[in-house]
């Protein structure tokens, strides 16, 4: 099989700000003004309902993160067959522990000021979770049934001009419908687009080139166009903001045209994670003289191939994916988007030297897509964790035979311009994988992204690899992708015809920032009474494996693309291997805790990923008060290939990576050191031998002050953005304190707010939205939320016995 594909990508910049106007289009996201209640409230259907008694909220939001965590909230026994589970046991923090589960209504009002007589109003909704059922002023206009997907419905017929206009959603979010966190309520944007009817449709621009070369780029715009006797006028601007190109077709001539207009830019600047170039495409609809209609779009050029005997290229050049899967919560404030919580997310994956990000297992919200265009990563958009077979009893099988088609156009059909999106999942772990239906099944759906998206290829996530080539399944998809089973792929690469392997999902090695144990060897669903895992990194569940065993895939197979590591952060629920333990409500498997922390694990996948920088990695800490003259292994995870370790300037030798044993060839280790209080320092050597970068840690005293660091320092007065403000504790010497565990309290004062805390425990119960946490092995994190004020803010956190700390920020 040989999947080649060359391609222009861009997106739709619906919105810039509140309220964009571009001549006869406005699009208008409603974010404030919404009251919300719980419950089943029908009466609220009415304009005339009385809500003042409601809850007042932004949008998006997310109803159940404040909590508080209770073992009850959707205790699903279940047997979880890609755990290799033999039987059906209680899990109590699977979805989070959060009180996600029941009904709840939101309410808004609107005016249309810039509403012209004759015009469409739509209503888009870019999630909602979920079964949401939509009315205004009274009238039921549309239902989805997809908690993930994007959706609009075209509501001229309810809307009424110079009056106020009630909308409202109810929303059913029911138990046993996840296998993690899902979120709850209206948790991504929401927004009122006015335009003429002769107009460009909604997600109705699909750009695409059929040949880019260094000197010239062949960019192929289609748009779809309701009305008649109308001009398209397309112009395209580069990344300095110059024009480009241009074309006009006056051939509108009946309404749902698909025109198509062929462009060349010159010289192009290729879109790739390391130069993520920008292009602008700026349609203007005409009649006559008069405009319609005006659509921006965001693209960028480059070309993808997927081929046999090269394996993934981008732009022409061979490259592996170096990604990971992240679920869609953000932390401690659960599924609600927020932009500047994304972009901190990937900012601490470009340092990591990733490149790539799957959505798991859903559809990624705009906002991610955007940033990845910007910020420069690849992106497999995935679609479904279940297909018409369950995995949980009120999951999305319910829906699969009606909703899929509608729910893959739309994600296809919103997102497909995005330069960042390299392949398409159809699926993860389906039950469907066994059986000719499943084959069936999995063609259907890859024919309905070639028939929405002819330039990109569909993979699965498979698990059950001896079934997929005994089926046909495997054989049937463009990219064969493996969940695990890392002892299979050399049989499966010889089973499947596509001459190629995608590690789609890997590791799933577990850890707890900061917490070793001991003795650091290697083990499968080991469990501890702390519930906690021990980040020597040498532990994974029954079905995966620690990280070494994929990078021998990555480095030694030239016919594995890459992987996507499960996960690059810590997400609410699935707290494997403690998922029947209490309490424990938060995954283990992150490259980075839930409050966005590094693990070890992070410098592992640093030293090989990050080619442009140095890693020099020490662990495990030095305190260990207690253990004096026991053994205490060091590893280094570092970038260069041999170091000497020293205990208080006594040397343990010298090690050099090698290839005796798959954690020698990734890790230096020594397994005989004797703990005694001090100083560790490793010393590393470049490839000449000699001394080229040192590190080092000590041993610390008491807990004396706080250090306060901002991931910035300056916000937008716009009443959303974020500092994600790191809190640690340090010595009298400044030396940081490792095993502090104080009680933080936090307040903000000027033009902030105090939005939460995470420490990164995943057993900890404390409530992310109050002003209180402990440390969790020395450090937690805290969020300050601007207002829509400029002018200073000040965060100061205080502890008992301890020196406040306090930072100076602002908001502009």
């Amino acid at each position: 099989m040989k999947f080649r594909l060359t391609c222009l990508i861009g997106y739709s910049l619906l919105v810039l700000t509140s309220v964009v106007t571009a001549h006869a289009r406005t699009v208008t996201v409603l974010s404030d003004g919404w009251t919300f209640n719980l419950g089943d409230h029908p009466e609220s259907i009415s304009p005339e309902f009385d809500d003042s008694g409601w809850q007042r909220v932004t949008v998006p939001h997310d109803w159940a993160i404040k909590g508080p965590f209770d073992k009850k909230h959707d205790i699903q026994i279940a047997q979880i067959v890609q755990n290799q589970e033999a039987q059906a046991t209680e899990k109590t923090g699977r979805t989070g522990a959060l009180p996600h589960i029941g009904q709840a209504w939101y309410r808004n009002s609107f005016r249309l000021p810039h509403y012209q007589p004759g015009q469409r109003v739509l209503l888009l909704f870019e999630g909602a979770m979920s079964e949401p059922h939509v009315y205004l002023n009274g009238e039921k206009v549309g239902q989805w049934n997809y908690g993930y997907n994007y959706f609009y419905f075209d509501v001229t017929d309810q809307f009424l001009p110079d009056h106020e206009n009630v909308l409202a959603v109810h929303l059913t979010n029911r138990e046993q419908s996840s296998r993690w966190y899902p979120g709850a309520g209206l948790y991504r944007k929401v927004r009122v687009i006015v335009k003429n009817p002769q107009c460009i449709r909604q997600w109705g621009t699909q750009i695409t080139t059929p040949e880019v070369t260094a000197t010239e780029a062949k960019v192929r715009i289609r748009t779809t166009i309701s009305g008649n006797n109308l001009t398209l006028v397309t112009t395209v601007v580069d990344p300095k903001g110059n024009m480009v190109a241009s074309a006009t077709d006056d051939s509108v001539v009946a309404t749902d045209t698909v025109l198509s207009q062929d462009l060349t830019v010159s010289a192009p600047a290729l879109w790739s994670p390391e130069t993520p170039s920008l292009y602008t495409a700026i349609s203007k609809l005409y009649a006559g003289d008069v405009l319609q209609d005006e659509l921006t779009t965001v693209f960028g050029i480059r070309t993808i191939q997927y081929e046999p005997e090269k394996g993934f290229l981008l732009n022409g050049n061979v490259r592996k994916f170096k990604g990971v899967c992240l679920h869609h919560d953000l932390g401690p404030i659960g599924a609600a988007i927020n932009v500047a919580a994304l972009r901190r997310q990937l900012r601490i994956l470009k340092d990591l030297g990733c490149d790539a990000i799957r959505s798991s297992h859903n559809m990624p919200s705009i906002e991610q897509l955007e940033l990845c265009d910007e910020m420069g990563f690849m992106f497999l958009a995935e679609s479904f964790d279940e297909w018409a077979k369950a995995k949980v009893r009120n999951g999305y099988h319910r829906f699969f035979e009606s909703d899929a088609e509608k729910d893959i156009v739309n994600l296809v059909r919103a997102t497909r311009n995005h330069p960042c999106i390299v392949m398409w999942s159809s699926g993860n772990e389906v039950p469907d994988q066994h059986g000719k239906q499943g084959v069936e099944r999995a063609q259907r759906l890859q024919d309905l992204f070639h028939r929405e998206d002819p330039t990109r290829p569909v993979t699965v996530g498979m698990d059950q690899v001896t079934a997929v080539m005994k089926s046909g399944f495997g054989a049937v998809m463009d990219i064969p992708g493996l969940n695990y089973r890392t002892h299979l792929y050399e049989q499966a690469f010889r089973a499947f015809p596509q001459g190629l392997l995608l590690g789609s999902e890997t590791a799933s090695t577990v850890s707890s920032r900061g917490i070793y144990k001991f003795p650091a060897n290697l083990a499968k669903m080991k469990t501890y009474e702390d519930l906690q895992c021990s980040s020597y990194d040498l532990e994974a569940c029954s079905w995966s494996n620690i990280p070494e065993e994929d990078f021998v895939l990555q480095d030694d197979k030239r016919w594995v693309i890459g992987e996507f590591v499960w996960t690059g952060f810590d997400y609410l629920g699935e707290p494997t291997p403690y998922d029947t333990a209490w309490p424990s409500r938060s995954s283990y498997f992150g490259i980075c805790d839930l409050a966005g922390l590094p693990k070890d694990r992070y410098y592992l996948y640093r030293s090989r990923w990050n080619k442009q920088d140095d890693t020099l990695h020490i662990l495990p800490h030095w305190n260990w008060a207690g253990r004096e003259g026991k053994n205490t292994p060091v590893f280094v995870y570092t970038s260069y290939d041999s170091a000497e370790l020293f205990v208080n300037g006594k040397s343990m030798g010298v090690r050099t990576k090698n290839s005796s044993t798959i954690l020698n060839r990734y890790r230096l280790r020594w397994n005989d050191v004797k703990y005694e209080p001090g100083t560790l320092k490793v010393v590393a050597f470049d490839s000449d031998g000699r001394p080229a970068a040192n590190a080092e840690i000590r041993t610390s005293g008491e807990p004396a002050r706080l250090v306060l660091t901002a991931d910035r320092t300056v916000l937008q007065a716009n009443g959303e953005d974020l500092a994600f403000v790191t809190v640690s504790v340090v010595d009298d010497n400044g030396i940081p304190c490792p095993t502090a565990t104080n009680q933080l309290s936090f307040d903000v004062q000027g033009q902030g707010t105090y939005r939460a805390a995470c420490n990164g425990d995943a057993t900890s119960l404390e409530m992310f939205h109050l002003p209180t946490m402990k440390l969790f092995s020395g450090k937690l994190v805290v969020l300050v939320q601007s207002t829509s004020e400029p002018g200073p803010i000040q965060l100061t956190v205080s502890a008992e016995q301890l020196a406040d700390g306090v930072l100076e920020l602002s908001s502009k």
